[in-house]
């Protein structure tokens, strides 16, 4: 399957962050872009003022490497009719994402039931929306997980920028370890996070595409990983120079040994990939 775009879609500052910001976290890592909606400011909390909500959304973002969207409605006051169907279908026009994920439609708040119904009919050409669950999610089986042991840290980093609802106890984030750890049980994993899918089309394809390499590259240039090894005959190659080999225009067959994709982690290295130049038509 080849993600180039993901959007998670939430209610409420720390929706998304609760439901998917591993899977995020794990998209980022594999150069792809992450995206978030989040349709509401919590201007109606009980203790803290919308300004500090937003303020608390920005910074976790900016942790999760994800670009933020302001849905511009009010606390409690959403619906799933066609002003709410707008928003999300402006943003996925910008972002074109390859996988969508939002709030499970079972839920005791309903804010979050709305933008569930409101999400699968904005993504009805969507061939890929997974459901995530939330503390007041109130029935959820789950069938698709994702390792979140890598990103587990970052999640829960991403979660503590939101003080004013961990000083409010919305949240607690031994609870969100909890829950990881659960789910990961089911996974067959150590942690994971857990969806239910609307509908899921798995692509079959090669696990290896010019384009992929080329964003794994750019984002250990961006994260400032250094260089990389693994190519053949060239024990340290500047990730610069790699990302010149791969663009430029002539014929090379392409061996690939490994996969894998990059991490903050500096002991991992790019994919081993064993050029083999031949002649047009050969």
């Amino acid at each position: 399957m080849t993600v180039h775009s993901v959007l998670a879609i939430g209610c409420h500052p720390d929706d998304v962050e609760l439901g998917c910001a591993g899977a995020l976290l794990k998209h980022r890592s594999c150069g792809q872009r992450t995206s978030m909606l989040v349709m509401t400011g919590g201007q109606r909390s009980r203790t803290f003022s919308g300004d500090t909500r937003r303020k608390e959304q920005e910074a976790a973002a900016s942790i999760l490497g994800a670009e933020l969207f302001w849905g511009g409605f009010n606390d409690t006051e959403i619906d799933p009719g066609r002003a709410t169907i707008d928003v999300i279908e402006a943003v996925m026009e910008q972002v074109n994402p390859d996988v969508l994920y939002v709030h499970a439609p079972d839920d005791s708040h309903q804010d979050h039931r709305a933008i569930a119904v409101a999400t699968v009919s904005a993504a009805r050409r969507s061939s890929r929306i997974l459901f995530y669950q939330t503390p007041s999610t109130t029935h959820f089986e789950p069938t698709i997980f994702i390792d979140a042991e890598e990103n587990l840290d970052r999640k829960i980093a991403a979660l503590e920028c939101h003080a004013s609802q961990v000083e409010a106890g919305s949240f607690h984030v031994d609870a969100v370890r909890a829950s990881a750890r659960y789910w990961g049980a089911f996974a067959r994993a150590s942690f994971a996070e857990a969806f239910t899918p609307v509908r899921f089309v798995w692509d079959i394809a090669p696990s290896f595409t010019l384009h992929d390499s080329l964003a794994q590259v750019d984002f250990a240039l961006e994260e400032g990983l250094g260089s990389t090894k693994g190519v053949a005959a060239t024990p340290q190659l500047n990730l610069r120079t790699l990302r010149s080999e791969l663009t430029t225009p002539r014929p090379i067959t392409w061996r690939l040994a490994s996969t894998r994709c990059f991490s903050r982690s500096p002991s991992i290295s790019l994919a081993s990939i064993t050029p083999r130049r031949v002649s047009p038509g050969s």
